[in-house]
């Protein structure tokens, strides 16, 4: 059976891997360690197809230890305690080099079993993970190793893995294969920086190449098809999703509408609903507020319309929340000040409710039967001068105006109506 195209052409030296710069540069710190044979714990975090395990194995090379290979997806920990069996025997004399794929998926105690051999140096581990290791990996075991984050490769980096595997498959074709001009650049870039999403691609392609004239003919509406969603990178729950929805929240706040509705489209293309839905409707209390206080109204209904309606139809009510909210002016006001008053109640600074504020059933005490509370709407302009605070906390101020022109008005009014500044 022929190996896949993706593992056929695995980097066997630092200086082949495509991309992570950052890491593997001359002089970088995980370059430096690799060369001079480290035998250090480490975690490679990043998405898909970005190096982890092309980087393990050349890591494997330089050691003397026996190399063992576990994918916690399917591991059990019967698996761990017969590869830790073997430490200090004939088949690991040297110790041994553990490379744990998906670590994400051990839980808690089988990620302890493999702490004491670490401690002692017997076992090194090199694990890798598409999740948030400081989430999804055990403390102990964590403070045992050194993380190194890899990132998704850019198109150009992807670029020359593409023409090199466009050759392969070129050299084994019974006929001449030819590509359409500016196929293998479009092929990295509908990758989403996943290089071996990009090799698979280039060998489908091969496979489903038209006779042309005598030739096999990779066409660019071919890659097209091919490539269909994948660079888009998204797994419900996971880091992408929660980057995603960062991004979404931050550009509504930030006033760029255009980025909001890039970060709406990630979310639509995967089919999920709920989450820019719960952003949306956070935003327009978070960061409108009171500059605009019918956003939240308005957006209230965009995102019940887009339930109602699903998709593909949910993209209109959800596009429009999502200018609205970008475009709309800002204030951080109600944020602000329900935080600095949820800070008060947490530290302890409450008070007793004022006698005047408390409920009826205070006059049936015996103590005073009379509550002095004055109805506001029994005076001139609906406000009467009467202290709401606890005595502890008299004269606070949580709410601070806004400098926008509803906030503002607002103020103006109180103060003219108050007689005071506020």
């Amino acid at each position: 059976m022929q190996r896949p195209l993706a593992d056929e052409i695995r980097p066997q030296t630092l200086d082949e891997v495509v991309g992570q710069r950052h890491l593997l540069a001359p002089g970088a710190v995980l370059r430096r360690l690799i060369e001079g044979g480290t035998e250090a714990n480490m975690v490679f975090y990043g998405p898909s197809g970005t190096g982890k395990t092309t980087i393990a194995n050349i890591v494997a090379e330089r050691t003397h230890k026996a190399l063992y290979r576990l994918n916690a997806t399917t591991a059990t920990l019967q698996d761990v305690k017969d590869i830790i069996g073997d430490v200090g025997t004939l088949l690991a004399p040297g110790g041994v080099l553990l490379y744990l794929d998906e670590i994400q998926y051990f839980n808690k105690k089988q990620q302890q079993s493999l702490l004491e051999f670490m401690e002692n140096g017997k076992l090194t581990l090199i694990a890798s993970t598409t999740e948030n290791p400081y989430f999804y990996v055990y403390g102990a075991l964590l403070s045992r190793s050194t993380v190194f984050e890899f990132k998704a490769v850019p198109p150009e980096e992807v670029k020359p893995a593409v023409l090199r595997a466009l050759n392969i498959e070129k050299e084994r074709s019974p006929l001449p294969l030819e590509w359409e001009e500016g196929l293998p650049l479009q092929i990295a870039t509908a990758c989403g920086g996943d290089v071996r999403k990009a090799v698979n691609a280039v060998e489908l392609l091969s496979q489903a190449a038209q006779p042309k004239k005598g030739t096999l003919f990779i066409s660019k509406e071919d890659a097209a098809q091919v490539a269909q969603r994948s660079a888009m990178r998204y797994d419900k729950g996971g880091d992408a999703m929660y980057d995603a929805a960062s991004a979404l929240m931050k550009s509504l706040r930030g006033s760029d509408p255009d980025a909001a509705l890039h970060y709406l489209a990630r979310f639509l293309e995967a089919g999920d609903l709920a989450t820019p839905c719960r952003r949306l409707l956070c935003s327009a209390s978070e960061d409108v507020g009171m500059a605009y206080p019918q956003a939240v109204a308005i957006v209230k209904a965009c995102v019940d319309t887009a339930m109602q309606l699903g998709l593909p139809e949910a993209q209109l009510p959800l596009a429009q929340a999502a200018i609205l909210l970008a475009t709309a002016p800002k204030s951080n006001s109600v944020v602000e000040g329900i935080g600095r008053a949820r800070a008060d109640v947490r530290a302890g600074r409450t008070g007793d409710v004022p006698r005047q504020l408390q409920n009826v059933h205070a006059d049936t005490t015996g103590f005073d039967n009379q509550q002095h509370y004055l109805y506001p709407h029994n005076f001139p302009g609906h406000w009467v001068d009467q202290q709401y605070l606890p005595d502890a906390l008299k004269g606070v101020k949580y709410y601070e105006w806004g400098e926008n022109k509803t906030e503002q008005a607002a103020k103006a009014y109180w103060e003219k109506l108050k007689g005071k500044e506020l």
